[in-house]
């Protein structure tokens, strides 16, 4: 049975606690805690008061965490970024399993320039995964590591790619991105499903349509295909919804962002379960 989530950055306006508040009113299953969430990220990473309002919904355990990517970049060519990226990601890891989260998500970085990936970013990756392994080890929380949209200075942006990684990287797992796949094709969603499947830990979903990302799933025959799939593969766990709130053309209220979640597992159910 899936268990639907949404990424803590759909309420970056409120205090956590309401966020979580809105989450279960929405009647949704669990969240994923994003570090940069603001009123953690701003407030001196109030580790207590996130164990707090886990603690109030006992039911969101495990959640998920999301790595820091604001500004950041592994393979960035400015290496004080770079290190900055490497040492966030490090606490992140930390903070997830201090927190009893299931999965940690990371992003795998990207050539600085507008060119295509070289020698020194794949160096850079390969320090960045040596990082995550020796922070994964020995530890219960997963690390897993998220497909980027195809532009020419991505990295893993295609399903041969993940597959190959996975393949050398056993401990590692896949978050599939379907927004930033989805900007190419369904198909290539399916290409990722088919491919690496077997490794997929958790699921980023939303849509993308006419050059907009991370839109709303509900009432889009894309979508349904994507679930579809997913069923198919026989894929049983964390779907989280990543919906960007200012693809709207007016600022939500939280009771609008509640009635769309709603909606928006409703639509899953459907087609899922």
């Amino acid at each position: 049975m899936v268990r639907i989530a949404v990424s803590s950055m759909f309420f970056h306006e409120y205090p956590m606690d309401e966020g979580f508040d809105a989450v279960e009113r929405a009647g949704l299953d669990s969240i994923e805690f994003w570090v940069e969430t603001p009123s953690f990220w701003l407030n001196g990473h109030p580790v207590g008061a996130l164990q707090a309002c886990l603690r109030d919904h006992p039911g969101f355990t495990p959640v998920n965490v999301h790595s820091p990517i604001l500004d950041l970049n592994p393979c960035s060519v400015n290496p004080r970024v770079a290190q900055a990226t490497l040492a966030y990601a490090s606490e992140a890891i930390e903070l997830a399993e201090r927190i009893g989260a299931g999965v940690v998500t990371v992003h795998p970085g990207r050539r600085t320039a507008k060119r295509p990936p070289s020698a020194p970013e794949y160096t850079r990756f390969e320090h960045f995964l040596d990082l995550l392994r020796a922070g994964a080890s020995g530890r219960r929380v997963k690390v897993s590591m998220e497909n980027m949209e195809r532009a020419v200075n991505s990295i893993l942006s295609r399903p041969s790619e993940m597959r190959e990684l996975l393949d050398r990287e056993p401990w590692l797992l896949f978050t599939l991105d379907v927004s930033h796949a989805m900007a190419l094709s369904v198909e290539e969603v399916t290409g990722f499903i088919d491919l690496c499947g077997d490794r997929l830990a958790n699921i980023h979903l939303s849509r993308s349509e006419d050059g907009k990302t991370h839109l709303p799933l509900d009432g889009s025959p894309r979508a349904r295909a994507v679930l579809q799939a997913l069923r198919e593969a026989g894929y049983s766990g964390s779907l989280t919804l990543e919906i960007e709130d200012r693809n709207f053309d007016h600022d939500l209220s939280l009771e609008e962002k509640v009635g769309l979640l709603a909606r928006e597992a409703e639509f899953i159910h459907a087609h899922i379960t």
